[in-house]
C-alpha cells in the first residue's frame, strides 16, 4: 500500500541528489566566489527562498506564494549570477534578460490568475501534510536551478567566446517560444473572462491547433536558452543542457499535462464535442487544425 508521505520523503531526496549532481557538474571549469563554486551556489540560493517561504505558506495553509516565489527566484538567482560573476559579455547580459523578461510575464500572470480564483486545484489534497507540500515546494527549487542549469554554467564560465550564430538562432527559438506562450496565456484569459465560456473549455486560437500551446512555447524558448548557452559550455558543463529536457518531461510526464487532461476528461469527458477537440487537436506539438484527419 502507497504511503503518500513517505513518496513525498523519497521525492524531496531524489530531488536534492539531482541537484547536487548538477551542481557538481555545472561547477566544472566555472568561477567560484569565496572558494565556492558560483553555479553551485546559485542552486543552494534556489531552494533557501522555497523554503523560507514554504515555513509561513504552510503555517497559513496557501498556495497563493506558491508560482510567484518561483518567479522570484528566477529574478534573484540569475541576476545575483550576474553580478557575482561580474562578466557583463553579450551572451550573459542576454541571458539574464530573456530570463527575465520571461520571469516577470509569467510569474505577474500567475500571481493575478490564483488572485482570481482564490484557489489553486494542484494543492487541495497535499497542503495539510507538512512533508508533502514541502516537496511541492523542493521540486520548485529543482525546476528552477535545472532550467536555469544551462543559463547558469554559460555565465559562470571561464571562457566567454562571441554569441555566435548559434546564440542568434537560440535567440530567435526564444523569441518564437515565448511569443506562443504568451498569446496562448492572453487568449485562454480573454475566454475564461467572457462569462458566456464560464465551465467551459478552450478550442479556439492557437488552442486549436494544441490542448497545450503554453506548454509547447515554454519548452521551446528554454530550447531556444540552451542554444545560446551552449558555445560557452565545455566538459562537464553539457550536463547542464538537460535543461529543456527536464521542462518537457516534467510538463509532459509528472506537474502539467497528465493533471490537467485527467481534469477536463472527468470535465468534459463525456462529451461528443470534446471528445472531437481531442480527437482532431495534438496534446502538445501544434498542427493546423485544417490539417487534422
Amino acid at each position: 500500500m502507497k504511503n503518500p508521505v513517505v513518496e513525498a520523503l523519497v521525492a524531496i531526496v531524489v530531488a536534492l541528489l539531482a541537484a547536487a549532481a548538477v551542481a557538481w557538474a555545472g561547477s566544472q571549469g566555472g568561477l567560484a566566489v569565496g572558494g565556492l563554486p558560483l553555479f553551485a551556489l546559485a542552486g543552494v540560493v534556489a531552494f533557501i527562498i522555497q523554503w523560507v517561504v514554504f515555513v509561513p505558506s504552510y503555517r497559513a495553509q496557501t498556495e497563493h506564494w506558491y508560482d510567484l516565489t518561483g518567479s522570484a527566484t528566477y529574478l534573484t538567482v540569475a541576476i545575483g549570477t550576474l553580478l557575482l560573476a561580474g562578466q557583463f559579455d553579450a551572451r550573459s547580459l542576454l541571458l539574464t534578460l530573456l530570463v527575465c523578461v520571461w520571469a516577470g510575464r509569467l510569474g505577474t500572470f500567475l500571481f493575478r490568475r490564483i488572485r482570481k480564483a482564490g484557489v489553486d486545484m494542484r494543492f487541495d489534497d497535499i497542503k495539510p501534510s507538512f512533508v508533502r507540500f514541502l516537496m511541492a515546494w523542493t521540486l520548485q527549487g529543482l525546476w528552477v536551478f535545472l532550467t536555469l542549469g544551462a543559463a547558469l554554467a554559460a555565465m559562470t564560465a571561464t571562457e566567454t567566446p562571441a554569441l555566435g550564430f548559434i546564440g542568434w538562432v537560440g535567440l530567435a527559438i526564444w523569441l518564437v517560444g515565448f511569443g506562443i506562450e504568451a498569446v496562448a496565456d492572453a487568449q485562454k484569459q480573454a475566454f475564461r473572462a467572457d462569462p458566456a465560456n464560464k465551465g467551459r473549455y478552450i478550442d479556439s486560437g492557437l488552442w486549436a491547433w494544441s490542448r497545450h500551446p503554453n506548454y509547447f512555447g515554454e519548452i521551446t524558448l528554454w530550447v531556444g536558452v540552451a542554444l545560446i548557452a551552449l558555445p560557452a559550455l565545455s566538459g562537464w558543463q553539457y550536463v547542464t543542457l538537460i535543461s529543456p529536457v527536464f521542462v518537457y518531461f516534467l510538463l509532459t510526464r509528472v506537474s502539467g499535462i497528465p493533471m490537467l487532461e485527467s481534469s477536463a476528461d472527468a470535465r468534459w469527458g463525456d462529451e461528443p464535442g470534446y471528445q472531437a477537440y481531442k480527437a482532431r487537436t495534438p496534446v502538445l506539438f501544434p498542427r493546423p487544425p485544417h490539417s487534422a484527419g
